[in-house]
Order: structure tokens, then C-alpha cells, then sequence
């Protein structure tokens, strides 16, 4: 059955974006996203040529108050439809508590079930010791760390014009106990047709670590919107059997209007 957990592993891909340590990293500050977005994707597995609608993923944000402060409560929510289920059902569901003035979290929860694994996660962020409080213990994590919902919000803040095609941009992500330092490769921009409409997009290829469904290195690919929102478009990853892409298919209350459209479908 590990075939289909690619579709879980895709959900998490869309929040794969760049992310810089250090030169003035730590201080981004919001200009991309606002409080009532909300987005929604599509995930195709493809095998044998034939690509199937295997579930869908959503994600909203909201404005709240924690230990009083402003955050941002950010929810991305993923389930395989109906007729997936009786394959590989799955309902999950990620939360982030970023705060509005730097964008760093404060509190990550993981909530799953993915083919009768369940895992339940609860992360909080100590953002002048460094550490982060897990069902597990205490760890100890870089200056500026995101976890896995927190770093696409982050990154849709960064100003791609400051790179050149080929740079490498690095990051850390803290995720089931353990901080893994990656990197993304910009490779430019260009034109692409998604399930939505044709956008001009940014295009880059995170670095992946091998596992049971993508091999190491830089096969994945993902698109994001060449404008002020910088939404994910699409994300395209050979997997050991098949393949993914994932589409963004749906949107509302985005910041800015979404000028990179430039047809739809």
C-alpha cells in the first residue's frame, strides 16, 4: 500500500519554498499574504500514463491572539476522496501560530491518519532559547527554524528577483523531532498551463532527502505565482512507482490581485 502514501507526502511538498539563513533573513517581515486566505489544490498520482484525482488539499489563515500577541492561525487541511478511501485513506491536518511581526511560529500541530497510521504532534517554538518542546522533549534548533506549514508563509516574503537561475538558497525545517538543512536551486522563471488557467511562475527544485518514494537529489519541480502573493501553482515529483503533481485550483481573499494569471481555463 505505500504506493498511495505519495498524496500525503505532496500535501507537505506545496510548502516547500525557499528559505535564507542569515543577511537580514530573520527580519522579513509580511507583504505577501493577509488574514482570510484561502486555497485549495488538487493531487494527481499518475501510474502507466493514467493520472487520477486522488484528494484534495486546503489552506486558510486567520488573525488571533496567543499569550497575548497577534498571530496568524494558519490551517492546511489534506483528505483522499471518497472513492480513493477504500486505496488509502486519509485525513490530515497541520496548524501553525506565526507571529504577525516576524513570522516565526510558535506553536505547530500535526493531527493524521493516513491509512490507519495516526500520529499526533504538538510543537511549541522558544524563539530566545532555541529550543522546540515536542511530545518527545526538548530540542535544540537554529535561529530563524520554520516547521513544515509556518515556512511557505515565510517564504512567500522573500524577493526572488535578488537571485540568479542556478543560485542555491538554504533553509531549516524542524519536523518529527529533527532539524534537516536543505536547500532550493532557483532555475528562473517562465510560463505554465495548470488545471486553473496559464500563469507566469517562478520555478525552482528543493533539494530531497532519499526515502521510500522520492530518490534523493533534484527531481522535484515547483511553480509559484510571479506576482506580490507568490501562491503555489504546481508541484511535478517522480515517486518510486508513478508519479504526483499537485495543482492549485481554487483561491480567495489574496492580498493582492493575482496579476501572474494570464488565461483561464
Amino acid at each position: 500500500m505505500k504506493i498511495y502514501r505519495p498524496f500525503i507526502v505532496a500535501l507537505l511538498i506545496v510548502t516547500s519554498f525557499p528559505l535564507r539563513a542569515g543577511e537580514g533573513f530573520c527580519d522579513v517581515r509580511n507583504t505577501a499574504f493577509k488574514a482570510g486566505e484561502f486555497i485549495t489544490y488538487k493531487v494527481f498520482y499518475s501510474v502507466v500514463g493514467a493520472a487520477i484525482g486522488a484528494g484534495e488539499a486546503t489552506f486558510s489563515t486567520s488573525l488571533e491572539m496567543m499569550n497575548n500577541k497577534p498571530v496568524y492561525h494558519v490551517v492546511g487541511e489534506g483528505k483522499t476522496y471518497s472513492f480513493y478511501d477504500k486505496f488509502f485513506k486519509v485525513r490530515d491536518k497541520y496548524e501553525t501560530y506565526i507571529d504577525t511581526a516576524t513570522l516565526q511560529p510558535y506553536r505547530f500541530i500535526r493531527n493524521i491518519d493516513e491509512g490507519g497510521y495516526k500520529k499526533y504532534q504538538n510543537v511549541t517554538f522558544n524563539n530566545i532559547t532555541h529550543t522546540a518542546v515536542t511530545n518527545d522533549g526538548v530540542f535544540k534548533v537554529p535561529v530563524c527554524v520554520q516547521d513544515v506549514l509556518s515556512a511557505i508563509f515565510y517564504a512567500r516574503n522573500i524577493d526572488f528577483d535578488k537571485y540568479k537561475p542556478e543560485d542555491k538558497i538554504s533553509f531549516s525545517l524542524f519536523l518529527d523531532d529533527e532539524v534537516f538543512n536543505m536547500y532550493i536551486r532557483y532555475l528562473g522563471k517562465e510560463k505554465i498551463k495548470t488545471k486553473y488557467g496559464k500563469f507566469n511562475a517562478v520555478k525552482f527544485k528543493p533539494l530531497l532527502v532519499k526515502g521510500t518514494i522520492f530518490e534523493g537529489g533534484e527531481k522535484m519541480t515547483v511553480w509559484v505565482s510571479d506576482d506580490h502573493n507568490h501562491v503555489p501553482l504546481r508541484v511535478e515529483s517522480p515517486i518510486t512507482v508513478g508519479s504526483v503533481k499537485v495543482d492549485m485550483i481554487s483561491y480567495r481573499n489574496l492580498r493582492y490581485p493575482l496579476t501572474s494569471l494570464l488565461d483561464v481555463r
